[in-house]
This record gives structure tokens, sequence and C-alpha cells, in this order.
């Protein structure tokens, strides 16, 4: 049988209680998030670059032929000369090798949102258990999670990830796993852990240990959920670090990967077009304008969401 309150001579399941609570803790952050515009420029941003990974495979199989729309192989034979400049076939015109660059554009979108959430999920989940635990155990366990922590932190990201990428094959899964690592146990850890000391010293910690509860309950239970908050705010900062690592790697060419906004831009200037960017502005607008406006979106988010969160930060 169900856990129950009794509520004014009703019983109440305890699953619709937590749900009541939960729900309006989110309408009360939500209706804080709205009234930052930083927040909502960034939400913006993020659905546009969302529709468009939505409506690409609809126009792959609908109105585009894929003998002429794919980002990877397709070429446009009734173009003579390449690159082709914007038309009513092709809106944003065709990459060096004739491929439509609004395709490649919209098809680069989805890998870009798979490695930006892979990476930021990876870094909270590390972050979250790392900091709770360094918290709550403190000693030994705490030395050697922060001595961990002071290593990733000083360690140069890009350079070590373009050390990697001339030494391995890396794709985008593998890329997304070394940078939810390095940031998971890097200053994620670190702020995380800090925002774990205050919630650890809190009455209902101590009645919980003193009601029986293992170590593995209360983190799991009491302490984990009240750093979601800050883990959710570096998962936006996350995402744009990955955005950002991936179109440096594929600009220099040491991501293996099929399509993304860095390997258009590795693509005009391995083909010669870099210098004649003026000219063809076509090649190089399109994704590095992408690059910057997603990754900004993500930066605007955990800042909106850094004012939600911290009551210090709140505009009156």
């Amino acid at each position: 049988m169900a856990e129950q309150i009794q509520q004014t001579g009703v019983d109440v399941p305890i699953w619709r209680i937590r749900f009541s609570l939960w729900d309006e803790k989110l309408r009360f952050h939500w209706a804080l998030f709205v009234q930052t515009k930083i927040g909502l420029i960034g939400l913006g941003i993020i659905g546009f670059y969302l529709q468009l990974v939505i409506v690409y495979p609809v126009l792959m199989h609908t109105v585009w032929n894929p003998a002429i729309y794919d980002p990877v192989i397709g070429l446009d034979l009734s173009q003579i000369d390449q690159p082709a400049s914007p038309s009513l076939q092709h809106l944003l015109g065709t990459d060096p090798y004739g491929r439509d660059v609004l395709s490649q554009l919209m098809a680069s979108a989805r890998s870009e949102f798979l490695l930006g959430v892979f990476a930021a999920l990876v870094t909270v989940t590390i972050a979250t258990s790392a900091g709770a635990v360094a918290a709550y155990y403190g000693g030994i366990v705490d030395m050697l999670l922060m001595r961990l922590a002071d290593l990733m932190i000083m360690m140069p990201f890009i350079s070590l990830l373009i050390v990697l990428g001339g030494f391995f094959s890396i794709g985008l899964l593998e890329l997304g796993l070394v940078i939810g690592v390095l940031g998971g146990f890097g200053t994620a850890a670190v702020v995380v852990k800090s925002q774990a000391l205050g919630i650890k010293v809190n009455p209902y910690i101590e009645a919980a240990r003193s009601a029986g509860g293992s170590h593995f309950h209360i983190i799991t239970r009491h302490i984990v959920p009240s750093l979601l908050p800050v883990s959710f705010l570096y998962m936006m900062f996350t995402v744009t670090g990955a955005i950002f690592s991936e179109a440096t790697l594929s600009f220099l060419g040491l991501l293996d990967t099929r399509i993304s906004w860095g390997l258009m831009i590795h693509t005009t200037e391995s083909a010669g077009f870099l210098l004649l960017v003026k000219d063809y502005w076509w090649l190089m607008l399109p994704p590095s304008l992408s690059i910057t406006l997603l990754c900004s979106s993500f930066y605007l988010v955990g800042r909106a969401l850094d004012e939600v969160f911290n009551p210090r930060l709140r505009r009156q």
C-alpha cells in the first residue's frame, strides 16, 4: 500500500504531496526565469536551432533530393561553378565540393546538440557525485577528490584536446566523454562540494542520520537533490565549452566526424577560400555565426539560472 499522510481527514499519497511541492517550486523558479531577458533570449536561440534539428529530416524525406542535398555526398551537377552563390535552389549556396550549405548547417545542428548534452550529462553526474561524496565524508576522501580537481583545473584544456586529437582518432562521443570527465572532476566538483558543505550541516541531515539512514541514502535522497540547481547551471556552461571545443578540433582537422559546423569551416580553409571570405561569405558566415549564437545562448541561459538560484543576484 502506498505511503500516505493524514491531512484534514483525507488520506493523501506521499507522492502526490511531493509532486505538488515540486510543481510549486518549479513554477516559482520559472516565474523568476522569465523575468530575466537574457534567459528568454538564450531560450529563443536554442529553440530556433532545435527547430532546424526537427525540420531537417522532414525536408530530406519530402522536399529535398538526397542526391543533391545530402550534407556529405550530395552534389548538384546543374551548378557548373563551385562554390555556387546563394539562390532559390540553394538558399545558402554550395561549398567548394558542391554540397548544399544549408543542408550541412541543419545536419550539423543535431551533432552539436548531441555532443553538448552528452558532455553536460557526464559533467553533472561526475561533479555532483564527487562534490557530494567529498563534502559528506571529508578527510582522506575529500583530499583525494580535491587534489584530483586541482590537477584537472591546472591542465590546459584546449591544448590537451589537441594533443589527444593528434595521437588518437576522436569522434563526437569520445570528445564528449573527455570534456565531461575533465569538467566533472574540475571546477564544477569544487563548486558543488562547497554547496554540499552548507547542506551537510542542516538539521535534517543529522535527523536522517539519527533515524538510521545509511550514508548512501543521505547522500542520494537529501544532499544530491539540493545540489541539482548548481549542477544544472554548470550543465549549461559545459554545453558551451563542448561546442567550442568541437569547432576548434574540427577546424584543425583533428576530429573524426562526418559533418559539423567546425568541419564546414575546415573545408573552407582546406579548399583555399579562407582568405577569400569577403567574396564567398556564405562558406564562413553560417557556421561561424551558428557556433557563436548557440554557445552564447547556453551561456545566457546559465547566467539567468544563476540569478534564479542565487538570491543575492536577483534583481529587486
